[in-house]
């Protein structure tokens, strides 16, 4: 449903900014529920009362924004390499829809737009958000000299956790629990994007680039089977630090077996199946969402 909406707008938007938005990948959630629900993950845990809702809205709007950003600057960074990639060469700055000072500056407006709206929640939520903004820039030049740029990623994409922890409680001390969720998003990230770059494979390999797909080969599903009993870990261990109720155990067992279902039937010498996959992967995302909320509310 959220795919067709998303699809829709950018279908429908005029002419002069359906490539910015195309840009931003707002045609595809996927990417920023991925972003977004460790971020939720920790305001859950966080959460006191219906003020906090405000968190909530602000952490949500924010995380579209800075993933946004973050296609831009890779897009920008990437032109070359995603001319040369069947399934990237449409992209509004490798087919010269955009330009790449344009690509630049639509990144630029989007990263301050989104610390705008963090600035809702408060402003040392601006100040962790802002921090991370070097690493998520930093992120596209790793697949060309480190051999396994997914590791990076999921550093990246789950300081989330802190931002959504931070503009819940306004603190940036954070209790061990909030470790153990940026651990479960990190290793969760390394599975959905192994996932994902094994669509590639076989550009990154004549390219020279690295990737997840690349560097495990045939032993990928051990490899993924790995880093989610980590992920699951993660969150349980973050979980036995509170008095979260028994609700949460029932539900992140669902989790565990959804999320070993992914990467049983994957098949990953099929670009679609990859990509399928990959955009399932938001349901364990919701799934701990879930097992989250029910442990307190029991």
């Amino acid at each position: 449903m959220l795919h067709k909406i998303s699809a829709g707008v950018v279908t429908k938007s005029p002419d002069s900014i359906r490539s910015y938005l195309l840009l931003m990948r707002l045609d595809r959630p996927t990417g920023y529920m991925l972003y977004l629900l460790p971020g939720l993950w920790a305001v859950v845990f966080a959460f006191q009362d219906a003020s906090d809702l405000i968190a909530v809205a602000a952490v949500a709007i924010a995380a579209v924004l800075i993933r946004g950003f973050a296609c831009a600057s890779n897009d920008v960074t990437d032109v070359e390499i995603d001319r040369r990639v069947a399934r990237t060469v449409g992209r509004p700055v490798a087919a010269g829809t955009i330009s790449v000072r344009n690509g630049v500056l639509w990144a630029a407006a989007q990263a301050v737009a989104a610390l705008l709206v963090l600035a809702v929640a408060n402003f040392q939520t601006v100040l962790v958000a802002l921090a991370t903004y070097p690493l998520i820039v930093a992120y596209p030049f790793m697949k060309r000299f480190f051999v396994w740029p997914s590791a990076f990623l999921g550093l990246v994409m789950s300081t989330y956790v802190f931002v959504g922890w931070t503009a819940a409680t306004g603190n940036a001390d954070y209790p061990p629990q909030v470790y153990g969720l940026y651990a479960a998003g990190t290793f969760w990230t390394m599975i959905h994007d192994a996932i994902y770059s094994h669509q590639d494979k076989e550009y990154d390999r004549k390219i020279g680039v690295k990737s997840s797909a690349l560097l495990f080969g045939g032993s990928t599903k051990v490899w993924l089977a790995f880093f989610g009993l980590l992920s699951l870990t993660g969150v349980i261990w973050a979980a036995s630090l509170t008095t979260i109720g028994w609700a949460f155990y029932v539900v992140v067992v669902l989790a565990a077996a959804y999320l070993g279902y992914l990467i049983k039937r994957v098949d990953l010498d099929d670009p679609k199946a990859c990509w399928d996959t990959f955009c399932a992967n938001t349901n364990y995302g919701w799934l701990v969402l879930a097992a989250l909320i029910a442990g307190q509310l029991t």
